[in-house]
């Protein structure tokens, strides 16, 4: 491992940054700042190319083959495109009246989606330039969201609900929750027994936590809506877990007080989730149905503050920091 390159801005000191890589490719990362611009880096750290908006970067996503960074702005009601493969930025009017507060691309065509402070969605197709406004999805500010690969598309919100919409914005299903939710995700919890019955999970979790992703394949089939869940971090503390065919039986894991809030998860393998907490640690939790909650794996890498955890499938490692 070696550092490639650092990117630095004055105007970025003391500053929280936002940043995006090219999803595929990996070519280009995007930064937004505290000023009203976006710049995109290559690979080398040499800029590309900067997007002067009308306001602060409030969100921004790439599409799932990397060719299209959408960017909105909290003074405007238009989405911003850039294209990676001409160097052109572009814009489209959402046609909303209120700020814009949340933006996502499909994992599996070209729809994106544009939460609202109200609680409006906006649905655009990129390929046919089709937009479906939906007014009232929530009540109050969108402010996270998933899509799934079956373009179910999962949205948070300060109303203190979660829902699940079709990619014509038509609402399938709707729960609520105690308190904000935060960092929701789609995923799949096995029901039945695993493929290597003999295996205990927690005879070898520490394996596990990095090299469970040889099972994925196996059972990772969201055609079966039994097995499709909706994850949702609940007021920092709780992780809310529903199934898409029984959102009124939910299942809410809580933790020890003393990792501190929950920062942000990750699931990976054969249902298995990581999570980082913000006193310093790191927890594995299992999601199979006779061991659902227990703690597999725990590790307090950092003294006083761990602020982010990120796993790579391709590497089969977990990485997480803190402590500046």
């Amino acid at each position: 491992m070696k550092r490639v390159f650092t990117l630095t801005d004055r105007a970025w000191l003391g500053s929280c940054l936002q940043y995006k890589w090219q999803k595929t490719l990996g070519n280009y990362i995007a930064v937004a700042g505290p000023d009203s611009s976006v710049k995109i880096f290559d690979r080398h750290g040499q800029r590309k190319n900067e997007l002067n908006l009308p306001g602060r970067c409030v969100g921004m996503d790439w599409d799932k083959d990397g060719d299209i960074l959408a960017v909105i702005s909290d003074k405007s009601s238009s989405v911003y495109l850039w294209d990676a493969n001409v160097n052109k930025t572009s814009q489209i009017d959402s046609g909303m009246r209120d700020q814009m507060s949340f933006v996502l691309w499909s994992k599996a065509g070209p729809l994106l989606a544009v939460g609202t402070n109200k609680g409006n969605l906006l649905i655009y197709n990129q390929q046919t330039s089709r937009k479906i406004p939906v007014l009232g999805k929530h009540t109050k500010r969108i402010t996270c969201g998933c899509w799934s690969s079956q373009n179910l598309l999962a949205l948070g919100s300060e109303d203190c609900s979660v829902t699940i919409s079709n990619q014509e914005g038509d609402t399938i299903r709707q729960t609520s929750v105690r308190s904000d939710p935060a960092d929701v995700q789609f995923s799949v919890m096995k029901t039945d027994e695993r493929s290597s019955p003999g295996e205990s999970t927690s005879c070898c979790a520490e394996r596990r936590v990095l090299c469970a992703e040889k099972e994925e394949e196996s059972w990772r089939d969201e055609s079966r809506m039994d097995r499709i869940w909706v994850s949702v971090a609940v007021g920092k503390k709780t992780l809310f877990l529903f199934n898409l065919n029984d959102p009124d039986n939910p299942i809410e894991l809580a933790f020890q007080q003393r990792y501190g809030n929950i920062i942000s998860y990750h699931w990976y393998g054969d249902g298995y989730i990581l999570i980082g907490f913000s006193q310093g640690y790191f927890v594995v939790i299992s999601t199979h149905i006779r061991e659902i909650g227990q703690e597999l794996f725990q590790a307090h890498n950092h003294k006083d503050s761990l602020t982010s955890v990120a796993i790579s499938s391709a590497l089969q490692q977990g990485s997480s920091c803190g402590d500046n």
